[in-house]
């Protein structure tokens, strides 16, 4: 997939989003990668078979509490992985859970409840 294309559907994914969370991302990058790197698997617990489609670093907004001269949190979206693993007409979808399953870690949500409600 063009690399343009892929970055509008995160856009798109981005956009989808309600106003009421987006009102709550400030000081949040959303960047668009070809792959993760070693410290990105490592740092997602992926090990050397996995796949790693997307990545939040950063403090959640329910561990905060001085937060001010801050580095932004991250949200890392990787383009390789989605692309072997899903179908290309599939792809729009996944780009879109992946990128809400990273903002959900940004409040706060862990994989585990995330699992919980079944996302």
């Amino acid at each position: 997939m063009d690399r343009d294309r892929f970055r509008r559907l995160v856009r798109r994914a981005m956009l989808a989003l309600p106003p009421e969370f987006t009102s709550q991302m400030d000081n949040v990058q959303v960047i668009v990668r070809r792959e993760p790197s070693a410290a990105d698997l490592a740092s997602g617990e992926i090990g050397p078979d996995g796949d790693l489609f997307g990545l939040y670093t950063g403090i959640p907004l329910t561990e905060r509490q001085s937060y001010g001269n801050t580095l932004p949190d991250r949200i890392l979206i990787f383009q390789g992985p989605h692309e072997r693993a899903f179908a290309a007409g599939d792809i729009a979808a996944e780009v879109q859970r992946t990128v809400h399953h990273e903002v959900a870690h940004h409040f706060g949500i862990t994989d585990e409840r995330l699992d919980a409600l079944g996302r």
